[in-house]
C-alpha cells in the first residue's frame, strides 16, 4: 500500500534543517529550491524527499559557491562538471585546511610563551637544550627607538603571514662582550618551509644560555651582564648571536609587562 510522502510547510521544513524561514522564501523567489507541492488550502509543502537536495545545497554553499553558481549548477547537472567542481573546491579546502595548520601553531607556539612567562623570574639565567631553528632576517640597527619606523620596516621586509609567528632581535656576542648595543645585526622571524635557502639564517641546536628579563628594552643591558657572569662562573663559552625574542608581546598593554627571552649558543670550556 503507497504512503503518502508527509508534507511540511515552511516553518517545520526550516526547523528540520535549522534555518530561517527567511532563507527558504529566498530560494524559492529566486528558483533555487521551491516547495513541491501546494495543498488544497492554496499552501504550499515540502516533502521529506526534498531534505537530501536542500543538505546539497547547503553543502555547496558552504564551499563557498555563490547562489548564481549554485542555481546554474543545479539547472543542468552533470557529470563533468561536477568534477570540475569537486577539483576545485578540493583545492580551496587542502588550502584552507593547510592556512588553519598554520593558526594553529602559532596559536599553540604564543599559548605555551605565555605558560613560559608565569615560571621564569626576572633576571633569571640557565642552561637549555634547543633544537635548530631556521629564520629569515632583515638588516636593522635599532639606531633610533622609534617603533613606527620598525613597524614599516617589517611590512615592508615580510608578509604578514611570514612575521605572525612573532619577530625578534639579534645582535654578534662581540658586540655583547663590549656593552655596544647602538647597532644591532637585523630582525628575525621563523622561516617559512617553502623560503630559499640564501634568505635562511640557521640558528644551530644544542645547548643555549637562557636570559629572561621583564620591562622595557633599556633593562636588557642589565640582563646581558648577568648572562656574562654566569657564562665566567660556570667556565662556558659563547659563540655567534644573541637572539632576543618578546615572549608576551601580544597580551600586555605596556612595556613594563613584557617578558624578552634572550638565547645565547653555549659550550662548556
Amino acid at each position: 500500500m503507497n504512503r503518502e510522502i508527509a508534507k511540511l510547510t515552511t516553518s517545520q521544513f526550516a526547523r528540520l534543517h535549522g534555518v530561517n524561514k527567511r532563507t527558504l522564501h529566498y530560494y524559492d523567489n529566486i528558483g533555487l529550491f521551491s516547495p513541491r507541492s501546494k495543498g488544497e488550502n492554496k499552501y504550499r509543502y515540502y516533502d521529506y524527499l526534498q531534505s537530501i537536495e536542500f543538505e546539497y545545497i547547503r553543502m555547496l554553499k558552504e564551499l563557498n559557491m555563490g547562489i548564481s553558481e549554485i542555481k546554474d549548477y543545479l539547472d543542468n547537472p552533470n557529470a563533468d562538471d561536477f568534477t570540475r567542481l569537486a577539483d576545485t573546491k578540493i583545492r580551496e579546502i587542502e588550502g584552507e585546511i593547510r592556512r588553519l595548520k598554520k593558526n594553529k601553531k602559532v596559536l599553540l607556539d604564543k599559548k605555551q610563551k605565555l605558560v613560559l612567562c608565569r615560571t621564569v623570574q626576572d633576571g633569571e639565567v640557565r642552561l637549555s637544550e634547543c633544537e635548530e631553528e631556521r629564520f629569515l632576517t632583515t638588516p636593522y640597527g635599532f639606531e633610533e627607538d622609534d617603533l613606527q619606523k620598525l613597524a614599516v620596516h617589517v611590512k615592508e621586509a615580510w608578509t604578514v603571514e611570514q612575521y605572525r609567528e612573532g619577530i625578534g632581535s639579534y645582535i654578534s656576542i662581540d658586540k655583547v662582550r663590549q656593552g655596544n648595543f647602538e647597532r644591532y645585526e637585523g630582525l628575525f622571524t621563523p622561516a617559512p618551509r617553502d623560503s630559499r635557502e640564501e634568505e635562511i639564517l640557521v640558528r644551530p641546536g644544542g645547548m643555549y644560555l637562557c636570559g629572561y628579563g621583564r620591562g622595557g628594552w633599556d633593562r636588557l643591558p642589565g640582563l646581558y651582564e648577568r648572562m656574562l657572569r654566569f657564562a665566567d662562573e660556570n667556565r662556558l663559552e659563547l659563540s655567534g648571536f644573541a637572539y632576543e625574542m618578546g615572549l608576551n608581546d601580544f597580551a600586555v598593554s605596556s612595556m613594563e609587562e613584557s617578558v624578552t627571552q634572550v638565547l645565547i649558543r653555549a659550550e662548556q670550556r
